[in-house]
């Protein structure tokens, strides 16, 4: 036998058994898919590995049932399964953000053999929401006069974007005006709109903020609100009172302006609204004016009866008050001036006045003043005075005095005789300078004084050359009436009271009485007196400066008269003073009776011309 060796080949086919399930490379596949992936978007996913061949390898991948996502199984060249995961429908990770699914993978063993594994779905965002308000509009209200900072309004634009595609900021824009801009501003980020200007309800009560917000993702819509704000109305301003017919706040009136008359008129304002701006008026003191209020404006009437003698200028002042809580007022004064008007008449201090005059006065003489106020103004106060024209014994009063016109002093145009004029009496008249003048006047008295300017004058016995001639009975007794001297003396009172008296002569065998001026035999005469006596008797006054008269009278005793003779002597001289005293009563009785008659005819006279 010979040694040899032969070759063969055997093969020897191993059977696979499906004895391996699928396995993930890791327990969970972690997934991140943006919100704005459209449907039908794939993304891989990891396989699962059997160690199995064939059919007993991985033939197919299960995923959880839902409605957004599903598995598209997928086949390589070397045979081999895989699955992509599928987006079914829009996702919205304002939504629902997370998803959790299971994948099952599957061999073709019978029964099969699987794996699992976890899927963790993260769905990222993208911009696609926008801001958005709560409402469109906003009505809020803030009092004028807010501090800065005060907050007005809290805006919230949501935004369920994350990141910066949520994150919104606030602005005003374009619509807003620039006085708007400084009375408000809005918080960036907050949204909180405060105050940062001076609110006044009177300059504007209502201010629109157009508000923007805008989330920081790539483009950005933004929304937009309207803010309305109200500026409630604080009584933050008092009333202004104007006016309107008052230059340089002095009004004049005259002081004849009847009730009624309206002097100023007056617009009183308060910027303030509702009670707050509600404003009533009144005037103030006791004065002759009110006020009377209209819808929109007031006036200012003459309530009384003005005279500028008495109170020349009155100053006025108008109180305004609102209505609100507290109240504010405010006043407004000005003056009125009484204008004049020639409302007065002159007055004369007193209604009578009175001068006592020396006669036989300087012409010339100074005799007193009278006096006349009228207490109007200018003109109308200007006095002049003159004298009434009249008789002063059936002479023109012109010719007895004057008066300075304006001045009022009174003058004596002559020498003046109580004599002859013992007083008399004339008006005068003032008056003013106005149009129409207005007058008064007052009665003058001058009384004349007496001074002793007559010397008395001897009428009885009857003088020749100053030498009387008187015959007596050689046989008269002791008080035998040789005669009577009579003096007359035209001044009156003492200066004319006329006493008698003898200075020389046969004093011895005669007296005289110093009153009746009767001159008697002090002793008898017989046969041996002498024929012929001389007296020098005087007639004087009692004036202080006495003055006198004196005459010479020559008795001779005669033998043929006896005493009845004397005695009828002493009768014709009864007699003569008899006849004197009845003359002088007729004439007295005569001129009562022309006074009478010529007090008849002028009264017929004034009736006549009244007619």
């Amino acid at each position: 036998m010979s040694s040899s060796m032969e070759i063969c080949v055997i093969k020897v086919e191993i059977k696979d058994l499906n004895d391996n399930a699928p396995s993930f490379p890791a327990a969970q596949i972690e997934l991140e898919i943006s919100e704005a992936a459209s449907p039908g978007t794939r993304i891989p996913l990891d396989s699962a590995y059997d160690p199995d061949s064939g059919s007993f390898g991985v033939q197919t991948y299960e995923l959880t049932p839902n409605e957004l996502f599903g598995l598209e199984i997928k086949t390589r060249g070397d045979g081999s399964r895989f699955a992509e995961l599928v987006v079914e429908k829009s996702l919205d990770r304002e939504t629902q953000s997370h998803y959790s699914f299971r994948i099952t993978a599957l061999d073709g063993g019978d029964p099969p053999h699987l794996g699992t594994v976890g899927l963790s779905i993260k769905v990222t965002d993208s911009n696609d929401n926008n801001p958005v308000f709560g409402e469109s509009t906003y009505s809020v209200s803030v009092p004028e006069n807010s501090p800065p900072n005060t907050p007005v309004i809290r805006l919230n634009a949501s935004d369920p974007d994350e990141g910066t595609n949520g994150q919104v900021v606030y602005s005003f824009y374009g619509y807003v005006n620039d006085r708007t801009r400084e009375l408000f501003q809005i918080d960036p980020h907050s949204g909180l709109v405060t105050v940062t200007g001076a609110l006044d309800y009177e300059e504007g009560h209502v201010y629109e903020l157009d508000v923007q917000a805008k989330d920081l993702g790539p483009n950005s819509i933004p929304a937009h609100c309207k803010v309305t704000v109200s500026v409630l109305d604080t009584n933050d301003n008092p009333p202004v009172i104007n006016l309107l017919s008052v230059n340089s706040e002095l009004v004049e009136v005259s002081e004849s302006a009847p009730p009624g008359y309206v002097i100023a008129l007056v617009r009183v304002s308060d910027r303030d609204s509702g009670l707050n701006g509600r404003v009533q008026c009144r005037l103030l003191g006791n004065v002759p004016f009110r006020l009377q209020e209209y819808e929109s404006f007031s006036t200012i009437l003459v309530d009384g009866r003005l005279d500028r003698e008495q109170h020349d200028q009155y100053n006025l002042t108008i109180q305004a008050r609102d209505g609100g809580v507290p109240m504010l007022q405010s006043a407004k004064s000005f003056t009125v001036r009484i204008t004049d008007e020639n409302d007065n008449h002159p007055h004369f201090s007193k209604p009578y006045y009175q001068v006592i005059v020396q006669e036989n006065n300087t012409p010339g003489a100074y005799l007193l003043s009278v006096s006349a106020r009228d207490p109007d103004l200018g003109l109308n106060g200007s006095v002049s005075y003159q004298i009434v024209p009249s008789q002063v014994r059936d002479m023109p009063v012109f010719t007895y005095v004057s008066i300075n016109p304006n001045s009022g002093d009174i003058y004596a145009l002559r020498s003046f005789n109580h004599e002859q004029t013992k007083a008399f009496e004339f008006k005068v008249l003032a008056k003013d300078g106005g149009l129409p003048s207005l007058q008064s006047n007052a009665t003058v008295r001058v009384i004349i004084l007496d001074v002793n300017d007559n010397t008395p004058v001897i009428t009885a016995p009857p003088l020749i050359n100053g030498t009387a001639e008187v015959y007596i009975p050689r046989n008269s007794g002791i008080g035998y009436l040789v005669t009577v001297v009579k003096a007359d003396d035209y001044d009156e009172g003492e200066n004319g009271r006329v006493t008698y008296d003898m200075t020389e002569g046969d004093r011895g065998f005669f007296e005289i009485d110093q009153v009746n001026g009767e001159v008697r035999t002090t002793r008898t005469f017989s046969e041996s007196s002498k024929a012929s006596y001389e007296l020098i008797v005087v007639a004087h006054d009692h004036g202080k400066t006495s003055l006198s008269a004196s005459a010479l009278v020559l008795i001779y005793l005669s033998p043929a008269l006896d005493a009845q003779e004397s005695m009828g002597s002493v009768n014709l001289s009864l007699i003569f003073i008899i006849a004197l005293g009845s003359i002088a009563g007729i004439l007295f009785v005569t001129m009562i009776f022309v006074a009478i008659k010529c007090k008849r005819d002028n009264k017929e006279i004034r009736t006549y011309n009244c007619r």
